[in-house]
Parts: structure tokens; sequence; C-alpha cells
């Protein structure tokens, strides 16, 4: 387990350290995991670490990452950018109001569709404002991690809460007669939105802009409206029955994104009568991104293997006792600590069975309800990735973003917006939960 420790540790080092290698440097840390597994030092082969991979969330992104590359030729999201623009007074305002605005999308699409949908207007209010993206695009990425707890569909985790815990879309909103999570995730929402004013609050150059920009092609607009819609459809089907059906079931989401996505490029293609539509979204396609987050699955699986999750788990009952708001606590802050460096999707997938197990031993033995700690796990896990510009995929696709588009991001730059905005949605939620589930 010290081993494999170890190597985990220097894996997320050399990623902060050579940004621009992270994909090979989490493949080759994924093969040494694998090796490893191999040798006899914990139970992990080739097959277990491809099984750990999460096709769906890589075919959700994959489909949107399409979808968006039609979305920008439309030029709806320039369009999108003057009508923001010209709603505000100045810079602040204009990128509060579009993290507002990519919170808002999170709440009912994954964190990193969001980002993708989202961040071509980011881009698009940058150049026309003359400012650098790069905290725009951060900013985006942050408050679609945060929206993305809000709802059953708004985010993996989200979606794995839900099919553990037995839980419907509308449970996030009210549920034994109680509020939802969603409205832990929202007051957080407000608390940081105040917090994203204060640290662009020296931007305060005039804003003056015309709606110009004619949208030459309405369709993908509506495709992607209809993916929301068929997301959140998805998630009233209840599991069928039968092995066939169950394994189409788990990519649900990701199949519904993918086959928007072909229905576009056909449309594209016929429009054009020409195959440049295909062409062009596969050259757009960000493989760095896809080749990172898989290997990432593989090297998580490596360290769930080796026991390090677990015994870390282990740790939170240990320390706490009987005490519920301890071990509460202790959840919330280390999954915040935890998903700054762990993808909060796995990690999350891992932690469940063990909260539920934990949640089983309180009061000596009789046990107790566990949402209290579910909610605190899903709250720390997701709004815990905003830290670092790896603790999240969103955070991950962005940076993607803003290097295809030139712009160099320093540490520095990502913690300077990150850790304020997440210690005061954290804070605020952790309250909320606690008084509304754990009193």
């Amino acid at each position: 387990m010290i081993i494999a420790l170890a190597v985990f540790l220097l894996t997320y080092t050399l990623m902060l350290a050579f940004q621009k290698y992270r994909p090979w440097i989490a493949l080759t840390s994924a093969c040494i995991f694998i090796v490893m597994g191999y040798a006899g030092m914990y139970e992990m082969d080739l097959i277990s670490a491809l099984q750990a991979v999460d096709y769906n969330v890589l075919l959700m992104i994959g489909g949107t990452m399409g979808l968006v590359t039609l979305f920008i030729e439309s030029r709806m999201p320039a369009r999108l950018a003057e009508i923001l623009i010209s709603k505000v007074p100045d810079i602040k305002w204009a990128v509060t109001v579009l993290a507002l605005f990519a919170g808002v999308i999170s709440a009912f699409v994954d964190n990193v569709a969001t980002v993708l949908m989202v961040a071509p207007i980011g881009l698009a209010i940058s150049r026309k404002l003359k400012i650098s993206p790069v905290p725009v695009l951060i900013s985006i990425a942050v408050s679609s991690n945060l929206q993305g707890a809000a709802t059953m569909v708004g985010d993996t985790t989200s979606m794995l809460l839900g099919g553990f815990a037995g839980m419907n879309f509308l449970d996030f909103f009210w549920m034994n007669g109680k509020g939802g999570i969603f409205w832990g995730v929202e007051l957080g929402a407000a608390v940081s939105l105040l917090v994203l004013l204060f640290l662009f609050r020296k931007e305060t150059q005039k804003v003056n802009a015309k709606v110009e920009t004619v949208v030459e092609d309405y369709v993908p607009s509506y495709l992607m409206l209809g993916t929301v819609g068929l997301l959140i459809c998805a998630s009233f089907l209840p599991e069928p029955a039968g092995s066939v059906p169950a394994f189409f079931y788990g990519f649900r989401s990701g199949l519904i994104c993918v086959a928007v996505c072909v229905i576009g490029v056909i449309r594209s293609c016929r429009k054009k009568n020409s195959s440049a539509p295909v062409l062009q979204v596969l050259r757009e396609l960000d493989r760095d991104t896809l080749l990172l987050l898989f290997g990432l699955f593989m090297v998580i699986e490596g360290i769930r293997s080796a026991g390090v999750i677990d015994a870390a788990a282990s740790l939170f009952y240990t320390v706490s006792g009987d005490n519920p708001f301890f071990l509460y606590t202790l959840i919330v802050f280390a999954s915040v600590i935890l998903s700054a460096f762990i993808d909060n999707i796995p990690y999350v997938a891992t932690m469940l069975p063990v909260v539920q197990g934990i949640a089983a031993l309180m009061n000596g033995g009789a046990g107790m309800e566990p949402y209290v700690f579910y909610f605190g796990l899903l709250t720390g896990a997701t709004l815990g990735g905003n830290l670092t510009p790896i603790g999240a995929s969103a955070n991950i696709a962005a940076i993607g973003i803003l290097r295809k588009n030139g712009e160099t991001v320093a540490v520095k730059d990502f913690l300077k917006i990150g850790v304020p905005f997440t210690l005061s949605a954290v804070v605020t939620g952790y309250i909320y939960i606690w008084l509304v589930w754990g009193v």
C-alpha cells in the first residue's frame, strides 16, 4: 500500500508540474499500477483496470464536444455573449453573470458538458472586452462544479448518489419532509457569487456593446436543449431487468449525448452536402482531456485495489467515534481535501458504500439514516475539486480549452479564484445540511 500511495502522489505531483504532459503521465501511471497488480502487490489486472473506467462520462464528454463544435459554428455563443455584455454595467458583472449562467445550466447538465457549452461564450466575451480569458473560464468551471451537485442530473457524482441511495430527481429538492441538497447548493452559490464580485472588484471598465451577431443556424441550440431534456427524462427511467438492457442503461447519458451529436453532424453534412462537418468535429475533439480522464480512472482503481482509499476511509469512524457531527465534519472536509487531487467520480463511487457502512455503526451499532453523510460527501467531493486545476473534470476541460486557444494557465491563477470560491460555498452548504439533516 505504501508503494501504491507513493506512486499516486508522484503522479499528481508530476501532473501539477508538467501540465502539458498530464495525459501521458496519467496513462504511464495507470500502466505502472497494472504492472504492480500483475506482480502480486494487490488484485488488479488489465481487465479490472479497463472496467474501472467510466465510459459513460467519456461518452458524454465526447458527444458534447462534437455538439459544441456545431453550436459554435452556428454563432449562437457570440450572440449570447453580446446579449450578456449589453445587460451589465462593467467587466466585473459580466464575468459574474456569466459564471451564474454556467451554474444554472450545470444544475441540469453534466459539469464538463456545461463548460464545453459556456466556454465559447466566455472566450467571445474576453475577445470583445480585450481581457484575459483565463480568469473568465476558471470562474465558469468552478461555478459549474458547484451547481453540479444541485440536481440528480447535474453531475455524474449526483447520478451515483441517486442510484446508490434510491433517490429520484425530486428528492434532491425535497425528501422525507425536509429540504434537499439543492437548497444548500444554491445558498453556497449565492455566497460564492459575492466572492467573485469581490475578486473582480477592480475590473470596473465600462461595457458598451450592441447585439449585432446573426445566428445562422438555430438547430444546434435546439439540439443542446433537447439533450438537457433527454438527460432529465433518462434520470426517471427504472433500471431494466436483464444484463443486456442493464448494460445500456448504465451508459444512457453518454449514449444520449453521442446520439444527439451524430444527429447534428448528419444534418450538417446533408445541409452542406459535404463531409466537412465530420472532419471538423473530429479535429475539435479534445483528445488530451479524454486520455487524461481515461488514465485517471485506472490510477484511482489502482490505489483503491491497493487499499489506500479504504484505509483512509476506515480512519473516519476510528477518529470520530460515535459522534455524528464530528463524523459529518470529517467526511465533508476530508472529501474537500482528497477531491482537490482525486477525480471526484471514482472517489464518490468508492466512498458511498463506506459512508453507508459507517452510518450503520453509529449509535452503538443501532445505526442512523445516512443522508446527512451522503450529502456531506457529495458537497465536499464535488466542491473540493475546485481547489486545484486537476481536482475536477470540468477544470481539466476548461484548461484544455484555454490551451487550445494559446493561453497559459499557471496553478496560482487557478488557486486565486478556486480557493476562496470553494471555501465560501463549502462552509455555507456544510452549515445548511447539518441544520436540516443532522440536528
